[in-house]
């Protein structure tokens, strides 16, 4: 006496869809590449929303520099290095903790990739109105 599976799974409705359409078997079609270069401005994307959600910096205070990104893909997972702007007085190692995971789950969402590491570099901390030296006026 024969069993069936009550639903089949992904890998087997996958495999019977592609020969209906007469796609060769998963393992012969190759794999998706994405680029460093494509993750790092996909990165570098997700590092400016999140900047502006999570350190927003004062409009008078000029236009920050865009935040820039590099990434290191092996193995499907990616290293990300982030530079950016962020404003004085914050939560520096809250904010970034914050940008850090915000930039990750973007990047891992869109790329499909796993996101091993963050680094996130403060280029400049951008005064607040009011603030000298340290000192609030």
């Amino acid at each position: 006496m024969s069993t069936r599976p009550a639903s089949p799974s992904l890998g087997d409705r996958s495999g019977s869809l592609a020969r209906a359409v007469g796609l060769p078997p998963p393992a012969e079609r190759g794999a998706t590449v994405i680029p460093d270069k494509v993750v790092a401005r996909i990165a570098a994307r997700a590092a400016r929303t999140a900047q502006s959600r999570r350190a927003a910096i004062p409009p008078d205070r000029g236009r920050p520099a865009a935040p820039s990104a590099t990434a290191a893909i092996r193995t499907g997972s990616v290293r990300l290095h982030l530079a950016m702007d962020l404003p004085y007085p914050t939560d520096i190692p809250g904010v970034c903790e914050r940008i850090q995971r915000d930039v990750a789950e973007r990047v891992a969402q869109l790329t499909g990739l796993e996101v091993r590491e963050v680094i996130l570099t403060v280029r400049r901390l951008v005064t607040a109105p009011g603030v000298h030296r340290g000192r609030l006026r």
